[in-house]
């Protein structure tokens, strides 16, 4: 069987043909009437193959056809009548060698004769996914408005490949996944940011305005959707509608952010909104809880932003987010965290206490804090700060020496074989399991605390029994000050703790001009009462006479990338302190806005990015896989060279300078937005 059909397919002759001309061209030089006597021979035998080869794909097709009959029952009209078009293709040549009658109807080849080439039929069909042995064409094939999925086998005959395909129209079923994913439902939490803040010693009638104006610019947004609102609390809205609004909002960048703008309380501040929005969960309450996790993270990263959870691979979406925080001036959230801790401490067998990896000043400052906090409360503590990592060495050392501090600092491993299932773990300066100082520590202690300055990125700790994560603070020496205050008493507190937490603040402050707020010179002067020394601490955030020199040799090496925007990388290896001091100085110069500095760290690299606002240099470092606040921020990579992160980091900022063009350009809703 296999050789008959090996022979029937066999029937080129188109070399043979080609050879013989040749041969006639040839014979032209010597003798013209004997050259067009050949060439008469070939027409005569070109037109013999056509015939025989028309003759031959007839008694083909009545070949393959035949072999049905030699069937029994249904397996007979199986082949034959397939209510499904279905070809058989001749893999090396692309030729279609037979097809039923279905697929001429659907096709338009009524001649079934005719051995066209597939591609003739559907230009834009690949067969190489049936050589890779697969079943299933993994994409769709388009032809004439409808939708075909191809399903098909490959054989061999005769030492020709032959593949068997079938079409199944799934125009129907795409328009209906469609639809479905058009009408799937979408939830939002919408909140107005620092209310009372804003609405703080306002009349009653000042208040009504603010809000009706409120009101009426989120309904106006979202009316073209049909969508439902609803007022959960004064400050507080619950929005459902379906997910073709949200594209529409999309493509809209979320104009509602900007409208809101334009709404001030009697002093000129601008209301702002965060907006938290669950989409494709399979019920309302699990919308409810993505849109809840959703609103969680626009806030903690300082609001005026959306934020849309969902089930994807990168669960988190962000828009907007481009403003300053606003300090809170209430307590009220430290007091009850507070509060909250010191019961959480008394109660745990043991408390450990981390920052992030190669931890600095701010980092190790605050565990200092954390450890006063768990002394008072009577309980073990212990720092696991892998010190000759950390950038702050001279602080840990000096506490290390106190007798206060013996046998607390400790490795991780120690760590985990003193921990049990009521050790608490406190989590300082950064809310991303990935740059945890002790990873294996976090997964192993279930109950965890964060207390994180840095705005949160789509990768943090989940379910944390406390979390105190305030984007508008200066610092987490700020924050973990402010707890002490309610926890300890300023006698409690140690000469080298108080000096740890103010270099902390006075690290992230830039000595008090970035971010310091009210309540961060409240937190220093608090500090200063429990017997810090100002010079001390300045000087734990001064370097040596090598850290000096090379901080000035890469800021040498600095260079224009985009409009405002300065880049220095060094190949050498480099102190984190120093090439964050080197950004911080390039900053102040005139025309830089934002600086990113880029040096070795062993094998890999690391970014060091600050601004005074301007430039958002946590989107930026987000592009890259990094974070931080809206001034300061970072991103380290284990195998990249600094050449390579400086590609990767050119690339990042002229991502967020397209991106800021397009948040610049005039709002237009999109045009289908009253489907």
């Amino acid at each position: 069987m296999d050789k008959k059909l090996a022979r029937l397919l066999s029937y080129g002759m188109g070399p043979a043909l080609l050879v013989m001309l040749l041969f006639a061209a040839v014979t032209a030089k010597f003798d013209y009437y004997l050259a067009a006597a050949e060439v008469l021979v070939i027409v005569l035998v070109w037109l013999h193959y056509r015939r025989r080869s028309s003759s031959k794909k007839k008694e083909l097709r009545e070949y393959v056809e035949g072999l049905a009959f030699q069937m029994e029952g249904v397996s007979k009209n199986a082949l034959v009548n397939f209510p499904l078009p279905m070809i058989i293709l001749q893999m090396d040549s692309g030729e279609i060698i037979w097809s039923n009658e279905r697929f001429s109807e659907v096709y338009l080849t009524h001649d079934r004769f005719r051995n066209p080439h597939i591609t003739e039929v559907v230009s834009n069909i690949d067969t190489r996914w049936l050589s890779d042995g697969k079943e299933v064409c993994p994409y769709d094939i388009q032809v004439d408005g409808r939708k075909y999925r191809l399903y098909g086998s490959m054989t061999s005959a005769g030492g020709t490949r032959l593949a068997m395909l079938f079409w199944v129209d799934t125009t129907e079923l795409n328009q209906m996944r469609t639809l479905y994913d058009q009408t799937r439902p979408v939830v939002a939490l919408v909140t107005i940011d620092s209310y009372d803040e804003l609405f703080k010693d306002k009349t009653e009638t000042e208040k009504s305005s603010m809000t009706a104006a409120v009101d009426r610019a989120l309904s106006d947004w979202a009316s073209p959707a049909s969508a439902i609102i609803r007022k959960l609390e004064r400050d507080k809205y619950l929005l459902v509608f379906d997910n073709q609004a949200l594209v529409n909002f999309t493509a809209d960048k979320f104009s509602l952010l900007e409208k809101v703008h334009e709404i001030k309380n009697p002093e000129g501040i601008a209301v702002t909104l965060s907006m938290g929005i669950g989409k494709g969960g399979e019920t309302y309450r699990e919308l409810i809880q993505f849109a809840n996790l959703a609103l969680d993270m626009a806030l903690s990263r300082g609001g005026d932003q959306v934020v849309i959870k969902s089930k994807a691979k990168n669960p988190f979406e962000f828009y907007g987010g481009r403003t300053k925080e606003l300090e809170k001036r209430t307590k009220v959230k430290s007091r009850v965290t507070a509060n909250a801790l010191k019961q959480l401490m008394q109660e745990s067998s043991a408390v450990f206490v981390t920052g992030h990896k190669i931890s600095d000043l701010d980092s190790v400052g605050a565990t200092l804090g954390i450890c006063c906090a768990v002394r008072a409360a009577g309980k073990p503590c212990y720092a696991v700060v892998d010190i000759q990592r950390s950038a702050a060495k001279e602080l840990a050392q000096r506490a290390r020496i106190l007798p206060e501090y013996a046998g607390v600092f400790i490795s991780e491993q120690e760590a985990l074989e003193i921990c049990d299932a009521q050790s608490l773990l406190v989590v300082v300066d950064t809310s991303n399991p990935a740059i945890v100082d002790a990873p294996a520590l976090l997964e192993t202690i279930p109950r965890v605390a964060v207390i994180d300055h840095h705005r949160r990125a789509s990768g943090y700790i989940e379910n944390p029994i406390i979390s105190m994560t305030e984007s508008y603070a200066s610092s987490a020496s700020e924050l973990v000050t402010e707890l002490l205050q309610y926890i300890i008493k300023p006698s409690e507190m140690l000469k080298t703790e108080a000096e740890g937490l103010l270099s902390g603040i006075v690290l992230d402050t830039k000595s008090f001009t970035v971010k310091a707020g009210v309540r961060t010179f409240e937190a220093a002067a608090w500090l200063k009462q429990c017997g810090a020394d100002t010079v001390e601490a300045r000087r734990m955030y001064s370097g040596d006479l090598q850290g000096y020199l090379k901080k000035f040799q890469l800021m040498a090496a600095a260079h224009p990338v985009a409009e405002g925007m300065s880049v220095a990388v060094s190949d050498q290896w480099v102190d984190r302190a120093v090439a964050a001091q080197a950004a911080d100085e390039l900053i102040n110069l005139s025309g830089i806005d934002a600086a990113f500095t880029v040096a070795r760290e062993g094998e890999g690299s690391f970014v060091s990015a600050r601004s005074y606002g301007a430039v958002n240099v946590q989107m930026v470092m987000e592009k890259i896989g990094g974070g931080g606040s809206l001034n300061q921020a970072g991103a380290q990579f284990a195998d990249k060279t600094p050449d390579e992160v400086e590609t990767l980091l050119e690339q990042a900022i002229f991502a967020y300078v397209e991106d800021m063009k397009k948040a610049a350009e005039p709002e237009t809703a999109p045009a289908n937005a009253n489907k």
